[in-house]
């Protein structure tokens, strides 16, 4: 922690940029952005517990309900850059309000919803809002909190909110649905949302838009909004039509085409939307590499693992939840108590590496997992070896915002967010279509229902740990990062 002042009249601190908000609103600033996260993350993870009950209640088809999912994914996924950059356009801090008023406001039209399309349309309005709000928030941070070890604390805390918030939506959607409705995991976002929006008035602070001569560059805008819609639309819908399907093939083949023609008008735009500046940074470019890898793998422990619990081993939504609540825990610990010691001693890259190897001992150990798993013995060891992901993400965090200019932050957040976001959907498509593929051909070759079930989750995990071994590799190819100096009082000239 910082050192204590003496109780002597220190020297004049430098002038503070304008628009910084005080030591103590700062942190305050710091809560109604990790407040805000917590609304997506746990909107992300706490709709899948619920959705037998979403199902039962609104007649979905089993295709439709992927929708549920689906449509959020796409909205979140494919408006991050594009929001980031807008940030830094018209004010980062306007681009947070609007986000959250629009996730609020579609959260109590989700709530509301009596028939699948209404559902279907706010889950897309609600990733709308999550983007434009998510795409700037690392961006405040990293102008807010300049000194390293404050930065680092910072990021501890926003991704313990991060990490953690998956985990708790687990638990939450469990219990808001076993005990009322299904409605309730929707309206519990109204109090948050309305909190985050009048505390953040007055304690975010009021940045000062980058100029933008020439104005937005509304084509790359359109590309690479285009590109990512179609390419995670292709992804997420790899399971209902299959990988090798002309459709899905032409979907992907159009996606890369724009995203192809992004980057070239990116690298010849006198006013690109994403200044390819941002990519040049090894620190940034492998960090986001990383991300997608790692988020991709995890998929088949946050959803596949409460899958098991629930069809294989018979729990209720409650009970799964709550099964996946030492791993929240852990992860809490080892964000906010660890990682923040453990990166100003050994360095990001060095935490980065030691949490990715705890994640592959996660998968290793769940690619054994028996068909009549013992919570003490099969499933808690592998809650608490997820604690990697408390030391991983804070690592990552500080790595993909470590090369972004001022100017840049919002797009350098946006491009973080979307490559998680393109992880996961990534981790969606490829993990659940390999175990559903493994499921139906030993079911159809007559083995019973728990043993397919298992046997298809074993293959996710087995890739699962492979994707973690992959991003091992890239993560031992980033840079060192100093280790912070010891604070010293100075004394003006």
């Amino acid at each position: 922690m910082p050192a204590t002042p003496p109780p002597t009249t220190p020297p004049a601190p430098a002038p503070a940029p304008a628009g910084t908000p005080l030591r103590a609103s700062r942190w305050t600033a710091l809560g109604v952005l990790a407040s805000s996260l917590l609304m997506t993350i746990l909107d992300g993870s706490i709709v899948t517990v619920a959705m037998p009950a979403i199902q039962a209640d609104l007649g979905f088809t089993p295709a439709g309900l992927s929708w549920v999912v689906n449509a959020y994914l796409i909205a979140f996924g494919a408006l991050l850059l594009l929001s980031g950059r807008l940030g830094d356009l018209i004010g980062r801090k306007r681009m947070f309000l609007a986000g959250t008023g629009v996730f609020t406001a579609a959260s109590l039209l989700a709530g509301v919803a009596s028939s699948p399309g209404v559902l279907i349309a706010a889950r897309f309005l609600q990733g709308v809002g999550s983007a434009m709000a998510s795409a700037v928030s690392l961006g405040i941070l990293v102008t807010l909190f300049t000194e390293p070890r404050e930065r680092a604390r910072a990021f501890a805390v926003f991704s313990f909110t991060g990490a953690a918030g998956a985990s708790i939506g687990q638990v939450l959607g469990g219990l808001l649905t076993d005990a009322l409705t299904w409605h309730w995991i929707f309206f519990i976002n109204l109090p948050v949302g309305a909190a985050a929006l009048l505390v953040a008035l007055p304690a975010l602070p009021a940045d000062r838009p980058a100029r933008a001569r020439g104005g937005a560059d509304v084509l790359g805008a359109l590309l690479v909004t285009g590109g990512l819609t179609t390419g995670i639309y292709a992804v997420v819908t790899v399971e209902e039509y299959g990988a090798g399907s002309a459709r899905t093939l032409g979907l992907g083949a159009l996606a890369l085409a724009l995203l192809a023609g992004f980057l070239v008008r990116q690298a010849t735009a006198a006013h690109p939307l994403m200044p390819l500046r941002v990519l040049r940074s090894r620190a940034v470019a492998g960090a986001n590499l990383v991300q997608m890898l790692m988020v991709a793998a995890l998929f088949s422990f946050q959803i596949l693992v409460a899958l098991h619990l629930q069809k294989v081993q018979g729990y209720g939504a409650a009970e799964t939840g709550l099964a996946m609540l030492p791993a929240a825990v852990v992860i809490g610990a080892a964000s906010l108590g660890l990682s923040t010691r453990l990166i100003a001693r050994f360095g990001e890259r060095n935490v980065l590496l030691t949490g990715l190897v705890l994640l592959v001992g996660v998968l290793g150990l769940l690619t054994r997992l028996p068909v009549h798993a013992s919570y003490a013995v099969d499933l808690l060891p592998v809650m608490l070896l997820a604690a990697g992901f408390g030391l991983a993400l804070p690592a990552l965090t500080a790595l993909g915002m470590s090369g972004a200019k001022e100017e840049d932050a919002g797009l350098a957040s946006g491009l973080f967010n979307t490559t998680q976001q393109i992880g996961m959907a990534v981790g969606v498509a490829v993990l659940s279509t390999l175990a559903a593929a493994r499921t139906d051909a030993l079911t159809a070759a007559g083995r019973p229902a728990a043993e397919a079930l298992t046997s298809g989750y074993h293959l996710a995990f087995a890739v699962g740990a492979g994707l973690l071994v992959a991003a091992l590799a890239v993560a031992f190819t980033l840079p060192r990062t100093p280790r912070p100096a010891p604070r010293e009082l100075t004394i003006a000239a």
